[in-house]
């Protein structure tokens, strides 16, 4: 194996094959992994597998994977991908992490019953800033040549008629409606927009763009990963590597982690509330989430669910909020307080409904004024239930809206409101 080109940290994964079997040598690759594809098969012996590209290659492999910020926030769910991002970073290879401020504004049309709306420019550029600040935790943002953050507008916003001609022809409108989504809409006649057709095409040419060995995704982009291949072979790349992790089931145990299901723990959340969500896990999700989540070994785990639940809360919390908040989010718990160390405020303290969020903001003392709460507001610094509120207009019609909830000032001002 040529590791002559590699710097010391960029082998630290990297060991001899025949003295390690490719299990063990490969566990932090294929741990809560689905698919790595293609995969040799024995009628196709000639396909270099994955590990095979690992041991053999004489630079760090270019690990892609793109996120389209159309919200402001990020769930548990959305991590799990960048989590394994990190796992090829400390194995020494480059985590391109591709912002997709051009794909963003049409929206992944993959298992969407109906076109997804449009965002501006100005959405979209707000709502990368928070992705990336709440992805900063997990990747290392630090080591030189261990990161990359590269903008979809770069590439896709300079492409001419010819070039979208080109890659349009990499594909049949019978190709496209076997995607995920378009053969049943198409079925139940629902309108499917010719601009959705390119969003494939686009999230593959950013393969093309930066020449990826890998792409990172849920199993909901196997599509859109071929593609990638698809184009990279076109342009006369070596086509990628697909890598396709779980959907996580949300925190009731029965559908995908969802903010719209009310079943999510948001990265931006306050610390006792994600503890809180954290040790209320069904147990039959315990050994998933502990799996795609942590890096604790799966089994040295504590039998009981009880002490598993509380130990995936503490370690969570620790990933994202440091030690100190893990601590203050336990004790807080073992004192009984569902709440947990978030400080309370009575809605009797508002003189009157419906009430302004910026007047709000300043009775509740997270602002000093009505004026500075408008200014927090439109830096995108004000949240309610980690959700970020930028219209300064927003009103609340009565307390039945906000029982309950936490109201957040950056990161570290925070009040549950409460009857």
């Amino acid at each position: 194996m040529n590791i002559t080109n590699l710097p010391s940290y960029r082998v630290q994964n990297i060991v001899n094959s025949e003295s390690v079997s490719m299990k063990e040598n490969f566990f932090w690759l294929h741990r809560g992994v689905v698919e790595v594809f293609p995969q040799p098969t024995d009628a196709d012996s000639e396909t270099e597998s994955l590990e095979k590209r690992l041991l053999t290659t004489n630079r760090p492999l270019r690990i892609k994977l793109g996120i389209d910020p159309t919200g402001s926030d990020i769930h548990l769910g959305h991590s799990i991908p960048v989590r394994k991002l990190r796992s090829f970073q400390d194995a020494g290879h480059t985590a391109v992490l591709i912002i997709g401020d051009f794909t963003a504004r049409i929206g992944d049309p993959t298992g969407k019953s109906e076109v997804r709306r449009q965002l501006t420019e100005a959405d979209v550029a707000r709502n990368a800033q928070t992705y990336l600040d709440q992805v900063r935790p997990i990747l290392d943002f630090d080591t030189p040549g261990r990161l990359e953050v590269r903008y979809n507008s770069e590439w896709l916003s300079q492409l001419n008629l010819g070039k979208i001609l080109e890659l349009l022809s990499t594909m049949t409108v019978g190709q496209m409606l076997a995607k995920e989504g378009f053969a049943e809409r198409y079925k139940k006649e629902n309108p499917i927009f010719l601009h959705e057709f390119l969003y494939p095409l686009m999230q593959g040419y950013d393969s093309v763009a930066v020449e990826a060995d890998v792409e990172l995704g849920g199993t909901d982009q196997k599509f859109n990963i071929a593609v990638g291949r698809d184009l990279q072979r076109h342009f006369g790349q070596k086509p990628q590597f697909g890598l396709l992790l779980p959907i996580l089931i949300g925190t009731d145990g029965v559908q995908k982690m969802s903010k719209s299901l009310g079943n999510y723990v948001g990265l931006s959340e306050h610390p006792a509330q994600k503890y809180q969500k954290l040790q209320g896990v069904p147990d039959n999700l315990l050994s998933q989430y502990f799996e795609l989540l942590t890096d604790l070994p799966l089994d040295k785990l504590p039998e009981n669910p009880r002490d598993r639940q509380m130990l995936l809360a503490w370690e969570v919390v620790r990933q994202y909020n440091g030690e100190s908040a893990a601590i203050q989010a336990k004790d807080a718990a073992k004192s009984g307080g569902k709440e947990g160390a978030v400080p309370e405020f009575s809605l009797a303290g508002v003189s009157e409904f419906p009430v302004k969020l910026a007047y709000l903001l300043n009775v509740t003392g997270l602002c000093k004024s009505t004026g500075e709460g408008k200014r927090k507001i439109q830096e995108g610094g004000v949240r309610l239930d980690g959700d970020r509120i930028t219209d300064v207009d927003t009103i609340f019609q009565g307390e039945n809206e906000l029982e309950g909830r936490v109201l957040q000032v950056g990161k570290n001002k925070f009040v549950r409101l409460v009857l």
